[in-house]
Protein backbone atom coordinates (compact mmCIF):
# COMPACT_ATOMS: atom_id res chain seq x y z
CA UNK A 1 0.00 0.00 0.00
CA UNK A 2 1.05 3.21 -0.67
CA UNK A 3 1.69 6.04 1.99
CA UNK A 4 -0.81 9.07 1.57
CA UNK A 5 0.71 11.82 0.41
CA UNK A 6 -0.52 15.40 2.09
CA UNK A 7 -1.35 18.17 -0.17
CA UNK A 8 1.28 20.44 1.99
CA UNK A 9 3.92 17.96 -0.38
CA UNK A 10 3.12 20.16 -3.32
CA UNK A 11 1.90 24.21 -4.05
CA UNK A 12 -2.16 24.12 -3.40
CA UNK A 13 -4.47 24.64 -4.87
CA UNK A 14 -3.62 21.37 -7.79
CA UNK A 15 -5.93 20.35 -10.27
CA UNK A 16 -4.19 17.18 -11.99
CA UNK A 17 -5.70 16.33 -15.30
CA UNK A 18 -4.82 12.10 -16.37
CA UNK A 19 -4.60 12.51 -20.01
CA UNK A 20 -3.92 9.61 -22.54
CA UNK A 21 -5.57 7.05 -24.88
CA UNK A 22 -8.39 4.75 -24.11
CA UNK A 23 -7.53 1.95 -22.08
CA UNK A 24 -4.72 3.66 -20.92
CA UNK A 25 -5.67 3.63 -17.09
CA UNK A 26 -6.74 7.13 -16.79
CA UNK A 27 -10.06 6.24 -14.63
CA UNK A 28 -7.60 4.41 -12.31
CA UNK A 29 -4.66 6.29 -11.90
CA UNK A 30 -6.63 8.86 -11.60
CA UNK A 31 -9.08 7.87 -8.69
CA UNK A 32 -5.60 6.39 -6.84
CA UNK A 33 -4.13 9.90 -7.09
CA UNK A 34 -7.15 11.49 -5.67
CA UNK A 35 -7.58 9.36 -2.77
CA UNK A 36 -3.72 9.76 -2.12
CA UNK A 37 -3.50 13.15 -2.50
CA UNK A 38 -7.50 13.47 -0.15
CA UNK A 39 -8.57 15.54 -3.59
CA UNK A 40 -11.78 15.13 -5.46
CA UNK A 41 -12.21 12.85 -8.31
CA UNK A 42 -14.02 13.25 -11.31
CA UNK A 43 -14.15 11.25 -14.35
CA UNK A 44 -13.89 12.63 -17.62
CA UNK A 45 -16.54 9.89 -19.34
CA UNK A 46 -19.20 11.36 -16.83
CA UNK A 47 -18.92 14.94 -18.86
CA UNK A 48 -20.14 13.46 -21.87
CA UNK A 49 -23.80 13.79 -23.19
CA UNK A 50 -25.85 10.39 -24.02
CA UNK A 51 -25.47 11.38 -27.28
CA UNK A 52 -21.90 11.31 -27.73
CA UNK A 53 -21.74 8.01 -25.69
CA UNK A 54 -23.88 6.98 -28.68
CA UNK A 55 -21.73 7.63 -30.85
CA UNK A 56 -18.82 6.08 -29.73
CA UNK A 57 -20.76 2.91 -28.76
CA UNK A 58 -21.86 2.84 -32.64
CA UNK A 59 -18.13 2.95 -33.28
CA UNK A 60 -17.70 6.88 -34.51
CA UNK A 61 -14.82 8.85 -33.36
CA UNK A 62 -16.00 12.01 -31.84
CA UNK A 63 -14.56 15.20 -33.84
CA UNK A 64 -13.67 18.63 -32.59
CA UNK A 65 -17.44 19.98 -32.27
CA UNK A 66 -18.42 16.85 -30.47
CA UNK A 67 -15.65 17.24 -27.93
CA UNK A 68 -16.14 21.27 -27.68
CA UNK A 69 -18.68 21.28 -24.69
CA UNK A 70 -17.49 18.09 -23.10
CA UNK A 71 -14.41 20.21 -22.60
CA UNK A 72 -15.86 22.92 -21.88
CA UNK A 73 -17.71 21.43 -19.01
CA UNK A 74 -14.43 19.78 -17.93
CA UNK A 75 -12.71 23.39 -17.90
CA UNK A 76 -15.60 24.36 -15.89
CA UNK A 77 -15.25 21.69 -13.54
CA UNK A 78 -12.06 22.60 -12.79
CA UNK A 79 -12.46 26.44 -12.75
CA UNK A 80 -14.42 25.75 -10.00
CA UNK A 81 -12.19 23.87 -7.62
CA UNK A 82 -9.80 26.13 -8.42
CA UNK A 83 -12.18 29.59 -7.70
CA UNK A 84 -13.20 27.62 -4.26
CA UNK A 85 -9.46 27.49 -3.29
CA UNK A 86 -9.47 23.49 -3.67
CA UNK A 87 -7.80 21.34 -5.99
CA UNK A 88 -8.75 18.09 -8.07
CA UNK A 89 -7.95 15.26 -10.26
CA UNK A 90 -10.05 14.04 -13.52
CA UNK A 91 -8.95 11.54 -16.07
CA UNK A 92 -9.74 13.24 -19.70
CA UNK A 93 -8.03 12.08 -22.36
CA UNK A 94 -7.09 15.18 -23.53
CA UNK A 95 -5.68 14.42 -26.62
CA UNK A 96 -4.55 17.31 -28.55
CA UNK A 97 -2.87 20.52 -27.26
CA UNK A 98 -5.92 22.49 -28.29
CA UNK A 99 -7.84 20.40 -25.70
CA UNK A 100 -5.23 20.83 -23.17
CA UNK A 101 -5.25 24.40 -23.61
CA UNK A 102 -8.81 24.58 -22.68
CA UNK A 103 -7.95 22.54 -19.63
CA UNK A 104 -5.02 24.48 -18.49
CA UNK A 105 -5.30 27.96 -19.86
CA UNK A 106 -1.90 28.66 -18.48
CA UNK A 107 -2.16 27.97 -15.24
CA UNK A 108 0.58 26.49 -12.84
CA UNK A 109 -1.58 24.95 -10.82
CA UNK A 110 -3.58 22.53 -13.21
CA UNK A 111 -0.64 19.45 -14.60
CA UNK A 112 -1.38 17.58 -17.00
CA UNK A 113 -0.33 13.70 -15.92
CA UNK A 114 0.65 12.11 -19.55
CA UNK A 115 -0.45 8.22 -19.31
CA UNK A 116 2.39 6.46 -22.18
CA UNK A 117 1.72 2.83 -23.32
CA UNK A 118 2.27 1.08 -26.56
CA UNK A 119 -0.55 0.13 -28.91
CA UNK A 120 0.04 -3.07 -28.29
CA UNK A 121 -0.44 -3.11 -24.32
CA UNK A 122 -3.60 -0.78 -24.57
CA UNK A 123 -4.96 -2.98 -27.42
CA UNK A 124 -4.49 -5.77 -25.12
CA UNK A 125 -6.60 -4.07 -21.92
CA UNK A 126 -9.31 -3.00 -24.52
CA UNK A 127 -9.81 -6.42 -25.77
CA UNK A 128 -9.95 -7.54 -22.35
CA UNK A 129 -12.36 -4.31 -20.68
CA UNK A 130 -15.78 -5.22 -20.59
CA UNK A 131 -18.99 -2.97 -19.82
CA UNK A 132 -17.46 0.41 -21.14
CA UNK A 133 -18.82 2.43 -23.88
CA UNK A 134 -15.93 3.33 -25.68
CA UNK A 135 -15.26 0.11 -28.64
CA UNK A 136 -11.67 -1.31 -28.92
CA UNK A 137 -12.32 -0.20 -32.92
CA UNK A 138 -11.77 3.23 -32.24
CA UNK A 139 -8.24 3.04 -30.72
CA UNK A 140 -6.71 3.61 -33.83
CA UNK A 141 -8.79 7.18 -34.36
CA UNK A 142 -7.36 8.01 -30.36
CA UNK A 143 -3.94 7.28 -31.92
CA UNK A 144 -4.27 9.50 -34.63
CA UNK A 145 -5.58 12.23 -32.49
CA UNK A 146 -3.28 11.88 -30.03
CA UNK A 147 -0.40 14.52 -29.98
CA UNK A 148 1.65 13.91 -26.75
CA UNK A 149 2.77 17.00 -24.86
CA UNK A 150 5.35 19.23 -25.24
CA UNK A 151 7.83 20.26 -22.27
CA UNK A 152 6.54 23.61 -22.20
CA UNK A 153 3.05 21.61 -20.98
CA UNK A 154 5.42 21.07 -18.06
CA UNK A 155 3.63 17.29 -18.59
CA UNK A 156 4.34 14.78 -15.75
CA UNK A 157 4.82 11.71 -18.22
CA UNK A 158 4.76 7.98 -17.11
CA UNK A 159 5.22 4.79 -18.35
CA UNK A 160 2.10 2.15 -18.23
CA UNK A 161 3.22 -1.16 -18.25
CA UNK A 162 3.60 -1.11 -14.42
CA UNK A 163 0.56 -1.34 -11.45
CA UNK A 164 -1.31 0.95 -10.67
CA UNK A 165 0.00 1.64 -7.56
CA UNK A 166 3.53 1.70 -8.47
CA UNK A 167 2.38 4.28 -11.41
CA UNK A 168 0.80 6.53 -8.66
CA UNK A 169 3.91 6.28 -6.55
CA UNK A 170 6.01 7.76 -9.01
CA UNK A 171 3.37 10.48 -9.90
CA UNK A 172 3.41 11.54 -6.64
CA UNK A 173 7.49 11.44 -6.21
CA UNK A 174 7.57 13.34 -9.12
CA UNK A 175 4.76 16.19 -7.94
CA UNK A 176 6.77 16.66 -4.52
CA UNK A 177 9.75 17.13 -6.35
CA UNK A 178 8.41 19.35 -8.97
CA UNK A 179 7.49 22.89 -6.00
CA UNK A 180 7.62 25.27 -8.73
CA UNK A 181 4.82 23.17 -10.49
Amino acid sequence: MLPSARMHDVVAPLVLVVMGVSGSGKSTLAALLAARLGLPFADGDGFHTPETIARMQAGHPLDDADREPWLARIAAWINARLAQGEGGVVACSALRRVYRDVLVRGRPEVRIVYLEGSRALIADRLARRRGHFMPAALLDSQFADLEPPGLDERPITVGIEDEPERITAAILARLRLTKDR
